[in-house]
C-alpha cells in the first residue's frame, strides 16, 4: 500500500507539471476597446471660440478620466488632498479661503482662483501667470510642498497599480500597455476636464444682454457705472480690467493693494516674481467677475470678505506705489452707487454652472 500511495503522489506531481503555466500579466490593455468620442464644448453665443491644443483634442473619455483625477486624492502624498480640495463647485471652483490648505494642513501662499472659463485664458494662469497652459498648470500642484507634496513618479506608480485607471487611460488615449501611463497623459486629461468648466450663459446678466430679461433700476445704474455707458454718472473704471464677455481683460495690474516706496518693497512680487521685471512687481491677474459672489474672499490674499469691501477699496483710490495702475484713483462714488455696482455684478451669478452634474464629484 505504501508504494502505491507514493506512486499516486508522484503521478499527480508529474501531471501537474505537464499542465500549461498560468498566463503572465504583461500589462496589455489591447482587450479594452479604444473608440474615443469627440466632445464639443457648450459655449455661450457671446463667447469667443476656445483654442484647443492639437495634441490634446477633447473627447468624452478624456474628460471622464480628467474629472476622476481632479477629484481623486491619489495625486497627493498622503492621499488626502485633491484638485477639488481647493476648487469646489460650490465656490465656483475656489475653496473660499484666504490661503489654500494642502497636505498636513500646509498653507498655500495665496487664495485659490476660480476655474470658471479658465479654458479661455491666453495670458498665463495663476495669480502671477506662472503657467501658460492648463496642461502646464496641472503639473505644478503635485510637486508643490504646500499643495500635494508628492512626486510624479510616485503618482504614476499608483495609477498603474490601480484597478480602474489603466482601463480609463486606455479608453482616453489609446495606450496599449499599463507601462505607458505617464504624467503627460494625466495632465492632459485634467486639462480636458477643466476646459469644459464654462459659463452656462443663463445668468441674469447674459439673459438681459440677449434681450430676454430686464435689469432693475438699481442694476441698470450699476451697469452704467461699470461700463461708463451714461455720461450722467461717473466712470467706476471697472470695465477696463474686467471686459466682456469673460469679464476679465486677462492681464496683470497693480491695483493699489499695498503701499510701496520702491519696486522691491512688495511683500508678494506677483507677476514680477515670474518675469523678473521690476515694473511687474506687485501686479496680479484680474480675475473674471462671473460668479464672483460665490468665490469670496477676494484678491490674491483674500483680504476682502465682501464685494462691497472690494468696491470701497477702489473708491478710495488704493495705496500709493510707483507702478500703481493710473485707473486706480479716488472715484467719489456715493453709497447708493456702490450698492448699485454690487447689484449689477450680482447679475453675473450663474447657479446653473455651479449645479451642473457634469462638473460634480464622480465618487459621490
Amino acid at each position: 500500500m505504501g508504494f502505491r500511495y507514493i506512486y499516486i503522489i508522484l503521478l499527480c506531481i508529474i501531471c501537474a507539471a505537464c499542465e500549461d503555466p498560468p498566463p503572465v500579466d504583461d500589462g496589455s490593455l489591447l482587450d479594452i476597446a479604444y473608440d474615443p468620442i469627440p466632445y464639443e464644448i457648450d459655449i455661450p453665443p457671446s463667447f469667443p471660440q476656445m483654442v484647443i491644443p492639437e495634441d490634446n483634442p477633447m473627447t468624452q473619455q478624456g474628460i471622464d478620466l480628467g474629472r476622476r483625477l481632479f477629484y481623486d486624492p491619489i495625486l497627493s502624498r498622503d492621499s488626502m488632498v485633491s484638485c477639488s480640495t481647493c476648487h469646489l463647485p460650490s465656490g465656483s471652483f475656489t475653496d473660499n479661503l484666504e490661503s489654500s490648505i494642502g497636505v498636513n494642513g500646509a498653507l498655500g501662499e495665496r487664495s485659490s482662483m476660480s476655474l470658471l472659463n479658465v479654458g479661455f485664458t491666453r495670458n498665463g494662469l495663476f495669480w502671477d501667470g506662472n503657467a501658460m497652459t492648463l496642461e502646464d498648470q496641472a503639473l505644478l500642484p503635485v510637486t508643490n510642498e504646500n499643495e500635494f507634496d508628492n512626486e510624479w513618479p510616485e503618482v504614476v506608480k499608483r495609477l498603474k497599480r490601480s484597478v480602474e485607471y489603466p482601463r480609463l487611460f486606455r479608453e482616453a488615449f489609446g495606450i496599449s500597455n499599463v507601462s505607458e501611463i505617464n504624467e503627460d497623459y494625466a495632465v492632459k486629461a485634467i486639462a480636458q476636464f477643466e476646459r469644459i468648466l464654462v459659463s452656462s450663459g443663463k445668468s441674469k446678466y447674459d439673459r438681459v444682454e440677449a434681450g430676454l430679461d430686464a435689469y432693475t433700476d438699481q442694476e441698470l445704474l450699476g451697469r452704467d457705472l461699470f461700463f461708463d455707458d451714461n455720461t450722467e454718472v461717473p466712470d467706476a473704471e471697472c470695465n477696463h480690467c474686467h471686459s466682456v464677455p469673460i469679464i476679465s481683460a486677462d492681464q496683470y495690474f497693480n491695483n493699489g493693494l499695498d503701499a510701496a516706496m520702491g519696486f522691491d518693497d512688495f511683500e508678494d512680487l506677483g507677476r514680477g516674481g515670474v518675469t523678473g521685471i521690476f515694473a511687474d512687481n506687485g501686479k496680479f491677474k484680474a480675475p473674471s467677475l462671473r460668479n464672483i459672489l460665490f468665490s469670496a474672499p477676494y484678491m490674491h490674499d483674500g483680504r476682502f470678505k465682501t464685494l462691497k469691501e472690494v468696491i470701497e477699496h477702489y473708491n478710495s483710490g488704493g495705496k500709493e506705489s510707483m507702478n500703481k495702475d493710473p485707473l486706480i484713483r479716488p472715484l467719489n462714488l456715493t453709497n447708493e452707487q456702490i450698492d448699485a455696482l454690487v447689484a449689477f455684478i450680482s447679475t453675473m451669478s450663474d447657479t446653473d454652472f455651479i449645479e451642473d452634474e457634469r462638473y460634480s464629484d464622480p465618487f459621490q
